[in-house]
């Protein structure tokens, strides 16, 4: 397991700017995480590791019940308490080895792109059982070392690929875990994710530095990977950039 990235040093500063969800993305995911969810409605959600609050108000959207932001990092879940939500929306301080939530609290827990950061994942995998109801599905949107698609962006910044596969589990250390709190996989959804309109747009968003595989980077190697970028981008021509995210769902 690669070292963990405390989020309240530097990442907070240019998140919500980097990651925020380009257009479409945001009705893309809210189809993906219906189409696995239980089917009776409302159903009170866990959005574990929640950051700057992307998805928290949309499962509240989706879903119509109650919806626990759960984030480690202060400077992250402050940016989310004062955005825009729904009243039915709380963010709480917490991690996934403690969820502070009472037993059979949750209908559905939303890991996107939060896993991998988890230190403990026994302890959390057994706070995530605890936390969900019977019946309840666990949506986890991760990498996973031995399906690592091909990023559009490591190609400026040679050594992001080892990195992460360093960063994330394989698919199956992630299924065996959650299979001795008694979760079975129930899936594995590949969805078609464009995630900008153009080159020069993706530029700007990594320019932000919001992606954590930065901070595992030499200065060096960043400063010669944006150099690459621009001259790419410069010669042009660009167009979107596509590529596919796993959604593993567990009940």
């Amino acid at each position: 397991m690669i070292r963990a990235v405390d989020y309240d040093q530097r990442q907070h500063q240019g998140y919500q700017a980097g990651r925020e969800l380009p257009a479409g993305s945001r009705d893309l995911w809210a189809g993906a995480f219906a189409a696995r969810a239980p089917v009776a409605r409302p159903l009170a959600c866990l959005d574990l590791g929640s950051g700057t609050g992307r998805f928290t108000p949309l499962l509240a959207e989706i879903f119509g019940g109650p919806v626990h932001g759960v984030e480690p990092f202060d400077r992250m879940r402050e940016q989310a308490e004062a955005a825009p939500h729904p009243e039915t929306v709380r963010y709480l301080s917490g991690r996934a080895e403690a969820i502070p939530l009472p037993d059979a609290a949750c209908d559905l827990v939303l890991m996107f792109l939060s896993f991998h950061h988890v230190r403990d994942r026994p302890a959390a995998a057994r706070e995530i059982r605890r936390v969900l109801r019977p019946g309840g599905r666990l949506l986890i949107r991760s990498h996973f070392s031995d399906r690592m698609p091909d990023v559009h962006w490591h190609r400026w910044f040679p050594s992001a690929r080892a990195v992460e596969l360093k960063m994330f589990p394989t698919l199956a250390e992630v299924t065996d875990l959650f299979g001795s709190v008694g979760l079975q996989p129930l899936g594995l959804d590949v969805v078609r994710e464009t995630f900008s309109d153009s080159l020069a747009e993706s530029a700007r968003r990594l320019r932000t530095r919001a992606i954590s595989t930065f901070e595992h980077l030499d200065e060096a190697e960043i400063v010669e990977g944006f150099r690459r970028m621009d001259a790419e981008i410069a010669a042009g021509p660009e167009g979107p950039t596509h590529g596919d995210s796993d959604l593993l769902v567990l009940g």
